[in-house]
């Protein structure tokens, strides 16, 4: 039959990898600096950092999912990095 169905094929829309990274000084509170990690695209910034990180206090930081900055409680879609980015002052 041509069914995929028994394959496990529907799985792979709801399970993909991400590549974490840490800048300046976030690598300390994550416990990384650079990551690849399975998500759920429905799963967020903050929540999955809340999975892999539960002692890191985003308070502060920015995120940015492919290269745009995006709010921590956005869904994570089909996205293939994100980017975790601390506060820069600026003179």
């Amino acid at each position: 039959s041509g069914s995929l169905a028994g394959l496990g094929l529907q799985d792979v829309h709801e399970r993909m990898i991400l590549k974490l990274l840490a800048f300046a000084h976030a690598p300390e509170p994550l416990g990384f600096g650079e990551r690849t990690v399975e998500f759920s695209s429905d799963e967020s910034p903050r929540g999955l950092l809340a999975r892999l990180a539960p002692q890191f206090d985003p308070s502060g930081f920015r995120v940015a999912v492919d290269c745009e900055y995006r709010d921590w409680d956005e869904p994570l879609g089909d996205a293939g990095e994100l980017a975790i980015i601390p506060p820069v002052s600026g003179g």
